[in-house]
């Protein structure tokens, strides 16, 4: 019997123990015929143009091609194969192509045109809310995806996006590989020095799983970060940031160096081709900030107020460092092997701060065990909003680390399937991030559609000897990707392309940023930090220290991330094509925020996906300007209380369940009552009093 391709036939949940890797290919060729059949039934009505018939049949095309692609690209971030890997170089092209013929068929851009004509003609009174922003939307993304060009210029654009999304596809997969090929082998205890226990166990067992002797040490953040904070062995700790800092740069299959070059120019000729000075002045016309004279004047605000505190910051630490190893950095002519240098500043910051607050994140693990972390974050969630989470062990997972859960309002009405996959393995990129494999919407009968939200994170694993046991950094990272997946459960709009975390790039952040806020506050913390052995509440005196060290390098860190912020910028701001070398273009482009010694053969840029492969080209400073929006936000809440149900319940109204059925500052002015201010966020960070 010939076996049905799973992705044909209705379900509930995605069936993951069905799907096999050559379902792929067949459903995603079949999406493709069937969306083009569906463009033609709108193209060749015969009736008036109206919206229902052309843009509301436009928004709902397309669904079994968006169902399988969804799964596709998600497992391809999260439980990648190689087979995938190569289905996706192959699809990708023919995914561009198939965008293209829809943005660049005509007569569909014609009968979108003469709705948009005929509703703008009076204000669009007719539609309510969601409808016009609906059409708006409809009618910008062709016109924004070069439905107004020449033919000439079409087929450009078409070579342009078909290149744009294989370069894309090879930068993140160079990536993984350059991460998963690097292992730090330690086969002498000696040096192990300085290294917690945690970190220990968790070599030991990676070690294990490798079928290898002593301790393995990877480039994934919970192996790295330990190591280069407690690492007693210099050279060591050289070896691994040389290691992480150079990915993708080396003379190998992995290399990403000529890629960037390659994406950038593609970005800004596409901008140009569409009638825009560069690739920034494109992008940032659908989002918040407008113009990237408003990027540049956030910027140029953080770095005025932060800059003089962060190198007062790493001036301390690097004078820790010169008495520590009894240097005196004036009087001696120090060569880079004796010099203060970047490998050398997490393990003297994390000395500096247990001197001067009795504190670090490995005297916090006990306290923040995964289990009882889950628990308090959910019920954070039930507390402000009266939802629940349902453990559901009916749904099919994509590997055995992911947990299912149903999410329930207060009245036990089903709101969301939430899946949670919270370990580092080979086939899963680094870092953390929210997805969907099913968005919200509402069907033509007037059902509500419930979405399918997913957290994949990168936290410290389990050992034979232990549980997961987290520091604060994780607690909070779990807090950052909760705030995206309540964005998602939370939705509640008439059309997908609307809901959830479909918002302006520079606005999606909000919601996650603004979880973390409850990291360190002591009545949250008091409700699940226990100690994994004795059950004893995490003592308030800890949570005292945890709060007088929170803006520990706190200027340091805002200079971090404007540095990203200014390259992301200088990249795509570029008018002229892109030829330079990119280790000096990338040292020129943050040299204002530069506070740690260059050193050579370094390079970001070559493993930044975020710009060149994650969506936040032209949009890293989003970060920044959505911490302005959470710090703001988050007063509200501090002179209410943290857990406010009234207050919660408007953000809830206005902010998460609204999606991009308005635009950003509408919606933030109706929670919040008022623009916002950086005020609330230099008070915050101990900038102002």
């Amino acid at each position: 019997m010939c076996k049905i391709n799973p992705f044909y036939s209705n379900y509930e949940y995605i069936p993951f123990n069905q799907i096999a890797e050559t379902d792929f290919e067949p459903a995603i060729m079949r999406g493709i015929e069937d969306e083009d059949k569906e463009i033609d039934a709108i193209v060749n009505n015969e009736e008036v143009p109206t919206f229902e018939n052309t843009i509301e049949a436009l928004e709902r095309s397309g669904d079994l091609l968006r169902r399988v692609t969804d799964v596709f690209f998600n497992l391809l971030s999260a439980e990648t194969t190689d087979f995938l890997d190569e289905l996706a170089q192959k699809v990708s092209p023919l995914l561009s192509e198939h965008s293209n013929n829809i943005t660049f068929n005509e007569r569909l851009f014609k009968r979108i045109k003469t709705v948009y004509d005929d509703y703008s003609n009076d204000d669009f009174v007719r539609l309510n809310t969601e409808q016009t922003m609906l059409l708006k939307n409809s009618y910008d993304g062709f016109v924004r995806n070069g439905a107004n060009l020449s033919e000439e210029k079409k087929e450009r654009l078409r070579q342009i996006s078909a290149e744009l999304g294989v370069l894309s596809l090879q930068f993140s997969q160079n990536k993984l590989r350059d991460t998963n090929d690097f292992i730090l082998h330690i086969t002498d205890e000696i040096d192990l020095e300085g290294l917690p226990e945690s970190a220990v166990s968790l070599a030991r067992q990676t070690a294990k799983d490798r079928n290898m002797e002593g301790y393995v040490f990877t480039l994934q953040a919970p192996s790295y970060s330990p190591f280069l904070t407690y690492s007693a062995r210099r050279h060591l700790r050289e070896q691994m940031y040389m290691a992480y800092n150079t990915m993708c740069t080396h003379d190998n299959d992995n290399n990403n160096v000529e890629i960037v070059g390659k994406i950038v120019n593609l970005h800004r000729e596409m901008a140009q081709l569409l009638g825009f000075k560069n690739y920034a002045e494109y992008a940032l016309s659908r989002r918040m900030a407008e113009r990237t004279e408003k990027v540049y004047h956030l910027l140029d605000s953080l770095i005025d107020a932060y800059m003089p505190t962060a190198k007062e910051e790493v001036k301390e630490i690097e004078a820790l460092y010169y008495k520590d190893n009894n240097l005196d950095e004036i009087v001696l002519p120090l060569d880079d092997n004796r010099r203060f240098m970047p490998w050398d500043f997490s393990y003297y910051a994390n000395k500096l701060k247990e001197d001067r607050y009795s504190i670090n994140s490995e005297m916090l693990r006990p306290y923040f065990e995964l289990t009882n972390v889950k628990e308090g974050i959910f019920g954070l969630a039930t507390r402000l909003y009266g939802i629940t989470f349902i453990k559901n062990d009916e749904a099919p997972v994509y590997h055995s680390d992911v947990e299912a859960y149903d999410v329930l309002d207060g009245n036990g009405n089903y709101l969301a399937l939430f899946y949670c996959d919270f370990h580092p393995r080979a086939s899963k990129k680094s870092g953390a991030w929210m997805t969907s494999y099913k968005e919200q919407w509402r069907e033509l009968d007037g059902k509500n559609s419930r979405p399918q939200v997913s957290i994949v994170m990168n936290l410290t694993k389990p050992t034979e000897d232990k549980p997961a046991l987290l520091t604060l950094g994780e607690v909070e990272t779990f807090l950052h990707e909760f705030g995206h997946s309540l964005h998602g459960i939370f939705a509640n709009s008439t059309y997908r392309s609307l809901s959830g975390t479909n918002v302006y790039w520079d606005f999606v952040e909000l919601p996650s940023q603004f979880m973390e806020n409850f990291s360190v506050e002591k009545e949250f913390l008091n409700t699940f930090a226990r100690h994994y052995q004795t059950g004893e509440l995490i003592p308030e005196e800890l949570i005292e220290r945890i709060v007088a060290s929170r803006n520990f390098n706190v200027a340091y860190a805002c200079m971090r991330q404007v540095a990203f912020g200014l390259l992301d910028m200088a990249f795509y701001t570029m008018q002229e094509p892109y030829n330079s070398n990119l280790f000096d273009f990338e040292e020129e482009a943050w040299k204002r925020t530069k506070l740690l010694p260059h050193v050579e053969g370094t390079c970001m840029s070559a493993q930044f996906s975020h710009i060149m492969a994650g969506g936040y080209s032209a949009g890293y400073y989003s970060y920044k300007w959505a911490e302005v929006l959470d710090a703001d936000a988050f007063s509200l809440f501090k002179e209410r209380g943290i857990f406010d149900k009234a207050t919660a319940q408007s953000f809830r109204d206005n902010i998460l369940s609204r999606g991009g059925t308005e635009h950003p500052m509408i919606l933030y002015k109706r929670f919040r009552g008022q623009e916002p201010t950086i005020d609330a966020l230099l008070k915050r960070n101990g900038i102002t009093k």
